[in-house]
């Protein structure tokens, strides 16, 4: 196989490698990061200069929608700190996690774009994490050898061969409906300066999280801004997702309603024409009586949304679905159609999960993804790399402590609610055993020894654990009381969970 020396300024040159990453945002950096602490060879591509992949240019104003919190209960170099950190990856050394909030300013706790692009950028450097940038990824074929099956990355530097390449390339391709006129409007990831804007009328289709961060950017510049899509807009906790509009957008609700020169419409566009004066009719219908309806705007910005750049992957037997062309995917985040070729970062979220009461994971995020990918590079190692797994034991009298522990405190369940599950297995021959941190639809959709998975789950109202029991090849799901101050370790949880853990032991005590 074909590896570069270590002091290469441009590692990883053409030939033969276990496993090709594509990308250098934060779902490549933690999944390198993590088949590297496992020995795993491997090599990292990307068309960019450097790390941080879409943080190098998005969001447009500056200031992303996730949070981290420098002054949480727990301390930043312990795993706990995690929950109030949805921004820096993950880490085994003390020294490398908590990241992000070493480079934000104090002024928010929403870092910007360049603080989290910082962030990333030490990360990389930091953890040893390689990248071969400027390649671009440019085709993919599959080739049959007398040992497998390899997959072929023809780059702009040569060819990669692999059994396993990892696609860490996001939902970046900008995506234009097929409105007619629709080219005459710029899209999102085209945006110019806000300054730019001043003074004019601005249209904006779409009212999800693209188009209110344009509007809540703009509304000091421009002097009127509609945003306009079929359905009514919606905040995130409506949605019980990150697809609404996050709470740090509802000032151009607010001067929607006051008259204060922003419109929102439920109204589906039917196409876009130019005058000769130089302005712009957007063609409307609206969504509660069909009737038609026009708007004049000086300039019209499409907050449409991205795709997933998967070139020729389609080609290949790659299943998409949905207008991003997410690649259809298994719980392990490999495709559905094709093995072998697995997925990382917001990608992931192609792997649906439960979707326990109507709410989805949060693989789109680096809070979600970075877990995921953790998972990803364990099951890699242990299914096609020999790499035997560390599965702690666990007395039987610690276990219903352990279980309220995780459901209190583990970064990994409140991130991923219904969809990644704290694990332990109960084996007469193999004693009790820790398993980390899974899918729970692997858990649930595969036979396997008696065990108990404990996970967290929201139902838009309330936050509260819930166990799932398999004993003798039949699961149980059984839901625990919520807590106001989520705190799930109490006398009432411990004699709940006992009671449960009980049945499962056969008798044997869970105190």
């Amino acid at each position: 196989m074909t590896t570069s020396a270590p002091d290469d300024a441009r590692p990883f040159p053409p030939g033969e490698y276990p496993i090709v990453i594509v990308g250098s945002g934060p779902g490549a950096l933690q999944v390198s990061y993590f088949l590297g602490r496992l020995g795993i060879e491997h090599a990292v591509l990307s068309s960019d200069p450097g790390p941080g992949g879409m943080f190098r240019k998005w969001p447009f104003f500056q200031r992303l929608l996730s949070w981290t919190k420098p002054y949480a209960p727990p301390e930043r170099t312990t795993r706990e700190f995690e929950r109030w950190d949805w921004n820096s990856l993950l880490a085994s050394e003390p020294e490398l996690r908590g990241i992000a909030a070493e480079f934000m300013d104090g002024s928010s706790d929403f870092p910007s774009r360049p603080e989290m692009e910082a962030s990333l950028t030490a990360f990389a450097d930091r953890s040893g994490v390689r990248v071969r940038y400027g390649c671009e990824w440019q085709s993919t074929r599959r080739e049959e050898t007398a040992d497998g099956d390899r997959f072929v990355l023809v780059t702009s530097d040569g060819e990669y061969r692999c059994r396993f390449p990892i696609f860490a390339v996001g939902v970046a391709q900008p995506y234009a409906p097929n409105t007619p006129g629709i080219e005459l409007a710029v899209h999102y990831a085209d945006t110019r300066d806000a300054e730019s804007y001043a003074g004019k009328r601005l249209f904006i289709i779409g009212k999800q999280n693209s188009g209110f961060e344009l509007a809540t950017g703009l509304l000091q510049w421009a002097s009127r801004i509609t945003l306009s899509s079929p359905s009514p807009a919606k905040t995130s906790i409506e949605t019980r997702s990150l697809v609404g509009v996050r709470a740090r957008y509802v000032q151009p609700f607010e001067d929607s309603i006051l008259g204060g020169g922003v419109d929102i419409l439920s109204a589906s566009t039917k196409g876009i024409s130019r005058s000769p004066s130089g302005r712009f009719t957007v063609h409307l219908e609206r969504s509660d009586n069909a009737m038609p309806m026009t708007v004049e705007a000086d300039e019209v910005i499409a907050a449409t949304g991205f795709i997933c750049p998967l070139r020729d992957l389609p080609s290949l037997g790659v299943a998409t679905f949905g207008q991003s062309k997410m690649p259809a995917q298994t719980e392990f985040w490999e495709s559905a159609s094709v093995p072998g070729i697995y997925f990382a970062g917001t990608i992931t979220q192609g792997a649906a999960g439960l979707k326990k009461h109507g709410i989805p994971s949060n693989s789109g995020a680096v809070q979600g993804h970075r877990y995921n990918g953790r998972v990803l590079v364990r099951h890699l190692a242990q299914a096609h790399f020999g790499v035997e797994l560390e599965r702690p034991t666990l007395d039987i009298g610690d276990l219903r402590d352990h279980l309220l522990h995780e459901a209190s405190n583990a970064p990994e369940l409140w991130h991923q609610k219904a969809y990644l599950a704290s694990i332990v297995t109960l084996d007469p021959d193999d004693g009790v055993r820790d398993l980390g941190v899974l899918p729970l639809t692997h858990f649930l959709d595969h036979d396997g020894p008696d065990a108990v998975a404990m996970t967290i789950e929201s139902d838009g109202a309330s936050i509260f654990p819930v166990v799932y029991v398999r004993r003798a090849g039949k699961t149980e799901e059984h839901a625990l009381e919520p807590d106001p101050l989520h705190d799930f370790e109490g006398l009432g949880y411990r004699r709940a969970l006992g009671t449960i853990l009980d049945r499962l032991t056969a008798g044997a005590s869970a105190a």
